[in-house]
């Protein structure tokens, strides 16, 4: 009975091994074999078709990145989150416009005032020229806006 199973393990195992498909190794693939049969000919065909497509390819492209860009480029309105923050940020700009437009307004009079005081400083200056240029040389010294301080001396 021993002696029967070991025959059909045996027989097993042979009929598996052989049953296996056997794999050949693949060598490498050698460039060379063959290479003085191409036709030189026909590998600067492949390469102007190839160009030729190249060239199609990219003017097609441009041309439709020039007139029809929406067709290659995705709609970033259907991107919700981008849609969202370009929508607020057009919103604080606006705002900001909106905001630098009243701050004009707001300083529209103060900017009157200050041309105004300008222009009395500069009347009162030139009267003031036209009176110490009669006086002679005992005028005054121009008077600055700031007033200047002797230090003490040292002690």
């Amino acid at each position: 009975m021993e002696f029967r199973m070991s025959l059909l393990l045996l027989s097993l195992a042979v009929v598996m091994v052989s049953g296996q498909k056997r794999h050949q190794a693949k060598a490498e693939w050698n460039y060379r074999d063959g290479s003085d049969k191409v036709s030189m000919r026909g590998v600067a065909n492949l390469t102007q078709v190839l160009d030729d497509w190249r060239f199609d390819i990219l003017r097609q492209m441009k041309g439709q990145l020039q007139n029809d860009h929406q067709t290659l480029l995705p709609d970033y309105s259907r991107i919700q989150p981008l849609s969202e923050a370009l929508n607020d940020l057009y919103k604080e700009f606006n705002a900001l416009k909106a905001h630098l437009g009243d701050l004009t307004e707001k300083f529209g009079p103060i900017e009157t005032f200050i041309d105004e005081l300008k222009a009395k400083r500069a009347t009162a200056a030139a009267a003031g020229a036209s009176v110490g240029a009669r006086a002679g040389a005992a005028a005054a010294p121009p008077r600055g806006g700031r007033p200047v301080r002797n230090k003490p001396p040292p002690s």
